[in-house]
C-alpha cells in the first residue's frame, strides 16, 4: 500500500466512526511548552482539559511532527527521523478503551488486511480491562499479549511512581512482525483515565480520553516490506536524489558511514522543506537554531564525503514532488525554499573552511600546552559557531591521540539548553491558567464586534491583576497595568501583525483607560488602568475605541494587501508574505525575495499601490470554509494555523486574502501610500516600510520643505538641485586633488629605530605596538616592512593610525613566527572590533579598518593581551 493511500485510509476509516477529520496543526505552534509540534495530541490539549469546543468529542488527524531528541540517531537506525507524520484518533470524554481497541483491530485486520498472526500487543501490567478486551473480546491469544511496567506502557512514562502529577494513563502498543525484519511498534493507544495526585495515588478522571498515535512512515514500511523508513515509496526518490547529488551509488554504500550520511541528508532535506514552507528559517535560537543545526549537519556530512559546493537545496523539489499527495501546497514554495537553503549552505561552507582550520589549530595548541585533552569550551565553540558536531571533533582528535573533555562540553552545552530544548516538562503540558476557569462559563470567549463598530455596550466578566483573577480593581496611579475582559467588545486584540486598539471603558462609577488590547484563549484582554472609581466584575459598561487611531490602522492594514498584490505583479508569486506589523498609518511588510528590490522597482511598486488606491474599489469580507476560500484562490500566510471557518477579505477583483484584521470600506480611503525604504531581514527575506494617509502626506510635506530649503541655500529652483549638487561635488573633488598635490612629502611619522627601542618583550619576541600620527595604510605597511628588515627574527608588529574619523590597522610577523603558526590576519580579527572594525589578510601581513579613533589605545592594549597570551613572557 502506498503511503498516501495509507494516510487517506486511516482518516477515512475513523471518519466513518464519527471522528471529525481535522487538519494538521502547524509545525511551530503557539504553545510555550514546545518548540515544534511533537505529537498529534498537542493541538487538542484544551479539549483534553475540557476547555475546548464542547461540541468536539471525536477527532482524527494526520499531524506533521518534528522531534529533535534523537537527532544523532537519524540515518543510523531504521526508524529515527526528525520530521514525520503521526496518524491519530482521539476521544474527549466520549468513546473509550473498548472502542479504541476494537477499531484498531478492525482497521489493521479488515481495512488494511494485515494477517493477525503478524501482530502482537502489550498492555500496562495492571490494566486487566485492556488485556481482557484484546483477549476475550477481540480474540487475541494470551501469549500474544505482554504485560509491561510503567516505564514502557504508561503515559507519561513512569508516572505512577515518579510523576509528574496530573492527567495520565496506561497504554497498549501494537507491534508488526515482518519477514526478516525486527518487530516494529506501529501504533500506541493511550487511555488517559487517571489524575495522579501523589506517588502511587491515581484518581479516576470523570471524563476519560483516548489519544492514539500511529507513525505513518513506520506503518508504511511494515506494509511495504521495507527494513527501514527510508525504503518507503515517499523516501526512495529523496534518498536517490541525495546520493546522486553527492555522486555516490547508494546501493554500494548503503551499509557504510556514507549510507548513514545520505539517509541523514534525505531526512534533513525533508524537514527543512516543510519548515521553510512554514517560514521557519535558520536562526540563532529556538526553532531557527534547530533548523540551522540540521542543515549544517547535512552539509558537514557532504563535506566529509568530499563535496565542497551546496547540494542540499537541490533536494527541495524532489521532496515537494514526493510529498505532493498529502501536501500539494509545497510545490509553490520550492523557489524560496531552495534559495533559503542554498544561501545558508554557502554561508556555512565559508565558515566550515575556517572551522576545520580552527580545529587543526585547537589540536596544535592542545599538544603545545602538553595536554591530550581538548577543553569542552573549545569543542562546544566549534560545534555552536562552526557547526562541527562534537563526535566529529572526537573522531578527528582520536586520530591524533587526543580526546575531548566530555563533561566540560556538556556543561557548555547546558548553558544553551533552553535554546534547543524541544519540549517542556510533562507537568507543564496540561498547565491551566486563570483564563481557563473563565472558559468553563464562556466557551466561545469574548465576541468581537469591531468589524462594524467602534463603540458597544458590554459586561465585565473578569479582571486580571498580576496574572490572577480578581473581583474588582480601584483607581491607581502606579503599578503594572491590569487586564479587563468583556463578554463582547469592539476592541481589536493584537494579532496577525495588527496592533491592538486603545480607548476607554466606562461604567457606573468607574472609568478604565485602555492602553493596549491583546487576545488570548479567544478572550480579548483590555490592558490599562482604572483612572476613576472602582470597577467590579459583573458591571455593565460602554467600550469605546479611539476611532481616529483605528481608522489609521485600517488604512495601513488595507495597504498591506495592496502592497502584497503589487509585489506579486513586479517580483513574482514567490514574493510571499513572511510577516508584517500594522500600526496607525505605518506598516512593515516582510516578504520572500532573494535580492534587494532596487530603486526603480520600488518606485514601480509604489506607483502600482497608488494606482490601485485611486480605483476606489470596494473592500468586502465574508466567512466561509477554508477549503472553499483556498479554491477561490485566497492567499494564506504559510505557517499560520487557520480555523475551519475563515474570514476572506476581497478588494476589487485584484486581491483576496485570508485575514482577521480590520479594513477600510474602500481602498480609496488609504489616501496616499509612500514607501520609506527596503531592507534585508534575513537571508532571502526583505522588508518594506511604508506610510499611509496623513502620515504619508506629512512625510511628503517634510520632504518638500527640506528640498525647498536646500534649493534656497543653493540659489537654484528645486528642479535644478540635483544638477547643482553634482557640480559642487565635482568642484570639491577637484579642490581636494589640488590640495593633495601641494602637500609636501611627509615620510613615515615615526622611525624604525624609535619603534624598536620602545618594543615590549613576549617570550623571545619583540612586540611593536604603536599609534602613528596621520599615517596612511600604505605608510603603515612601509613602516612594518622596515621593522621586519631591521629585525628579521622574533618580531610582532601592530600599528594604528587615525585620519578623517577612521582607523587604519596593520599587523605583521617575522617569517620565523609565521612558521611557528602565528597569523597576522587572525590577530587583527581579534583586535579590530575594539575600534569598531574588521579585516584580515595573510599570515605575515594583514590590514584592517575601524570607525572609532578614540578606541585606538584600547585596541593596542588588546593586541598586547592577545599576543602576550600566545607568545608568553613577562
Amino acid at each position: 500500500m502506498k503511503t498516501d493511500d495509507l494516510r487517506e485510509a486511516f482518516l477515512d476509516f475513523f471518519a466513518s466512526k464519527g471522528c471529525v477529520r481535522k487538519p494538521s496543526d502547524v509545525l511551530a505552534p503557539n504553545d510555550p511548552t514546545v518548540l515544534f509540534t511533537p505529537a498529534g495530541m498537542n493541538q487538542f490539549k484544551r479539549e483534553f482539559m475540557g476547555l475546548g469546543d464542547p461540541g468536539l468529542k471525536r477527532a482524527a488527524t494526520c499531524q506533521k511532527c518534528i522531534r529533535t531528541g534523537d537527532i544523532e540517531n537519524v540515518g543510523k537506525t531504521p526508524r529515527h527521523m526528525t520530521f514525520f507524520e503521526m496518524l491519530g484518533n482521539f476521544s474527549f470524554g466520549d468513546y473509550f478503551k473498548r472502542e479504541a481497541i476494537h477499531w484498531a483491530w478492525e482497521f489493521l485486520t479488515k481495512r488494511l488486511a494485515i494477517d493477525p498472526n503478524r501482530l502482537t500487543f502489550t498492555v500496562y501490567q495492571d490494566d486487566d480491562e485492556a488485556f481482557d478486551i484484546w483477549n476475550k473480546e477481540v480474540g487475541v491469544a494470551a501469549d500474544r499479549i505482554k504485560r509491561m511496567g510503567e516505564d514502557d506502557n504508561f503515559w507519561p512514562a513512569g508516572a505512577p511512581t515518579h510523576g509528574p502529577n496530573g492527567v495520565c494513563g496506561p497504554c497498549s502498543e501494537i507491534f508488526y512482525h515482518g519477514d526478516g525484519v525486527e518487530e516494529v511498534e506501529i501504533w500506541n493507544l493511550v487511555f488517559t483515565q487517571f489524575n495522579r495526585v501523589g506517588p502511587g495515588q491515581l484518581e479516576p478522571l470523570p471524563n476519560k480520553n483516548i489519544d492514539t498515535g500511529m507513525g505513518l512512515e513506520r506503518a508504511a514500511a511494515a506494509l511495504q516490506g521495507g527494513k527501514s523508513n527510508f525504503e518507503i515509496d515517499l523516501f526512495v526518490p529523496i534518498v536517490a536524489a541525495a546520493a546522486d547529488a553527492l555522486g555516490v551509488d547508494y546501493a554500494k554504500v548503503k551499509d557504510t558511514l556514507d549510507g548513514v550520511r545520505i539517509r541523514r541528508a534525505s531526512d534533513h532535506a525533508r524537514t527543512l522543506t516543510f519548515c521553510l514552507h512554514e517560514n521557519i528559517r535558520p536562526g540563532a535560537e529556538k526553532q531557527g537554531y534547530v533548523v540551522r543545526r540540521l542543515l549544517r549537519r547535512a552539509v558537514l556530512d557532504a563535506y566529509q564525503m568530499g563535496r565542497r559546493e551546496p547540494f542540499l537545496y537541490t533536494l527541495a523539489p524532489v521532496v515537494a514532488e514526493a510529498m505532493k499527495g498529502g501536501y500539494p501546497e509545497l510545490v509553490d514554495s520550492v523557489p524560496r525554499i531552495q534559495h533559503a537553503i542554498r544561501d545558508e549552505e554557502e554561508r556555512f561552507l565559508r565558515n566550515l573552511e575556517n572551522g576545520m582550520s580552527l580545529l587543526s589549530d585547537t589540536f596544535r595548541k592542545t599538544r603545545a600546552a602538553g595536554s591530550d585533552v581538548i577543553s569542552g569550551a573549545d569543542a562546544f565553540d566549534l560545534h555552536s559557531t562552526y557547526g562541527i558536531p562534537v563526535e566529529v571533533t572526537e573522531s578527528l582528535a582520536a586520530d591524533q591521540n587526543l580526546r575531548v573533555d566530555e563533561k566540560g562540553f556538556e556543561a557548555a552545552r547546558a548553558r544553551f539548553a533552553a535554546v534547543s530544548r524541544g519540549t517542556a516538562e510533562a507537568a507543564d503540558v496540561f498547565a491551566v491558567g486563570p483564563l481557563d476557569s473563565l472558559k468553563e462559563a464562556y466557551h466561545k470567549g469574548s465576541a468581537f464586534l469591531g468589524y462594524t463598530a467602534t463603540e458597544a455596550k458590554a459586561k465585565v466578566i473578569a479582571v486580571l491583576e498580576q496574572g490572577r483573577l480578581a473581583d474588582s480593581a480601584e483607581a491607581s496611579s502606579g503599578g503594572p497595568p491590569i487586564a479587563v475582559v468583556l463578554d463582547e467588545t469592539p476592541f481589536y486584540g493584537e494579532s496577525g501583525g495588527q496592533v491592538g486598539d486603545v480607548g476607554v471603558i466606562k461604567g457606573a462609577g468607574f472609568t478604565f483607560q485602555v492602553e493596549d488590547t491583546k487576545k488570548e484563549n479567544d478572550f480579548f484582554l483590555h490592558l490599562g488602568r482604572v483612572v476613576e472609581g472602582r470597577l467590579d466584575v459583573g458591571a455593565e459598561a460602554v467600550a469605546t475605541v479611539d476611532a481616529d487611531r483605528r481608522q489609521a490602522i485600517r488604512r495601513a492594514h488595507s495597504a498591506t494587501h495592496l502592497l502584497h498584490n503589487a509585489l506579486h505583479t513586479h517580483l513574482g508569486k514567490h514574493a510571499q508574505q513572511a510577516g508584517s506589523k500594522v500600526e496607525p498609518d505605518r506598516l512593515r511588510f516582510d516578504f520572500a525575495n532573494p535580492e534587494a528590490v532596487g530603486k526603480e522597482r520600488l518606485q514601480a511598486i509604489e506607483k502600482t499601490v497608488n494606482d490601485l488606491v485611486m480605483t476606489a474599489a470596494p473592500v468586502q469580507w465574508s466567512l466561509m470554509p477554508i477549503a472553499e476560500a483556498k479554491s477561490l484562490g485566497a492567499t494564506a500566510l504559510f505557517g499560520e494555523k487557520y480555523p475551519e471557518i475563515v474570514r476572506v477579505v476581497q478588494m476589487g477583483d485584484f486581491s483576496r486574502e485570508l485575514c482577521g484584521g480590520t479594513h477600510l470600506d474602500s481602498v480609496g480611503q488609504v489616501g496616499l501610500f509612500k514607501i520609506l525604504g527596503e531592507e534585508s531581514v534575513a537571508a532571502g527575506t526583505r522588508r518594506i516600510i511604508a506610510l499611509t494617509g496623513k502620515a504619508a502626506l506629512d512625510f511628503v510635506h517634510q520632504e518638500e520643505e527640506a528640498l525647498g530649503n536646500v534649493a534656497a541655500s543653493l540659489r537654484v529652483p528645486a528642479a535644478q538641485v540635483n544638477d547643482r549638487l553634482a557640480a559642487l561635488l565635482e568642484e570639491i573633488k577637484a579642490l581636494k586633488k589640488q590640495a593633495a598635490q601641494r602637500k609636501p612629502e611627509a615620510g613615515p611619522k615615526a622611525t624604525v629605530d624609535d619603534l624598536l627601542a620602545a618594543a615590549r618583550t613576549a617570550g623571545d619576541a619583540a612586540v611593536v605596538l604603536a599609534a602613528v600620527a596621520d599615517a596612511t595604510a600604505d605608510e603603515l605597511r612601509v613602516l612594518a616592512d622596515g621593522l621586519r628588515r631591521k629585525r628579521e627574527k622574533g618580531l610582532a608588529v601592530l600599528l594604528a593610525s587615525a585620519g578623517e574619523g577612521k582607523v587604519q590597522l596593520v599587523a605583521a610577523f617575522s617569517k620565523d613566527l609565521v612558521d611557528q603558526g602565528r597569523h597576522a590576519g587572525q590577530w587583527l580579527k581579534k583586535v579590530a572590533p575594539a575600534v569598531g572594525g574588521g579585516g584580515g589578510g595573510r599570515p605575515d601581513l594583514a590590514q584592517a579598518g575601524g570607525k572609532d579613533p578614540a578606541k585606538i589605545p584600547d585596541a593596542l592594549e588588546l593586541a598586547w593581551t592577545v599576543i602576550h597570551g600566545e607568545l608568553g613572557g613577562n
